[in-house]
């Protein structure tokens, strides 16, 4: 099966987030649009503006549909049998610019689950104080001392090679992507995203960089 993601419908009202990339290529909680149907379904998907002609081997689903492990059979038995995607508790779209970081926080844990399934945290260096470890996943190469996280009231996510300057103070649900810098003293409340290659600091709450 080939999936093709087109924002013929949305790309407008996304503007000026479109202007520049595909709908399917802006990131909402620790992925992009892209990435998550990618990592779900194990195919490489399509980026299109306009949908086409279907055929068996084929589907065209609107790229403003954020996929997840629970609903994106559904969501592509949807654009198989033509039917309308309604919003509900398990499907979320994103419509508007200001969607991406209400549905942020929403996006994290869902895409916490997908990334982290079946695999096991890098060790977190015991000069840092944690809050329910159990609920933060650490990847290879991150760098980090002397930091307080607190995952009780969510997921925190930190990505290949970032770094975490001392002192900095993380609440989840938190993403922070690879190669990704938070400067000395940053405090991090839920629902950002740090994407791939930011430098973020200050005090940032409900973001998506």
């Amino acid at each position: 099966m080939e999936i093709f993601l087109t924002d013929d419908q949305c790309r407008a009202e996304l503007f000026p987030f479109t202007e520049i990339r595909h709908t399917a290529d802006i990131r909402v909680g620790i992925l992009t649009i892209k990435e998550k149907w990618e990592q779900l379904t194990g195919l490489q998907v399509q980026l299109v503006s306009e949908s086409g002609k279907m055929d068996a081997d084929s589907v065209y689903i609107q790229a403003n549909i954020l996929p997840t492990t629970d609903n994106h059979l559904a969501v592509i038995d949807s654009a198989k049998n033509g039917t309308v995607i309604k919003e509900s508790d398990e499907i979320k779209l994103i419509r508007y610019p200001w969607n991406i970081a209400q549905q942020n926080e929403w996006a994290i844990r869902k895409d916490f689950n997908l990334v982290t399934n079946d695999r096991i945290s890098e060790a977190i260096l015991n000069t840092n104080k944690t809050i329910n470890q159990n609920n933060i996943f650490i990847e290879r190469g991150v760098e980090m001392d002397f930091c307080i996280l607190n995952a009780s009231e969510g997921p925190i996510y930190i990505g290949r090679n970032a770094q975490i300057m001392e002192g900095s103070m993380i609440k989840g649900p938190i993403a922070i992507c690879d190669n990704s810098v938070v400067k000395m003293g940053s405090k991090l409340y839920g629902g950002t995203t740090i994407g791939p290659w930011c430098v973020a600091g200050g005090e940032i709450k409900n973001s998506v960089f």
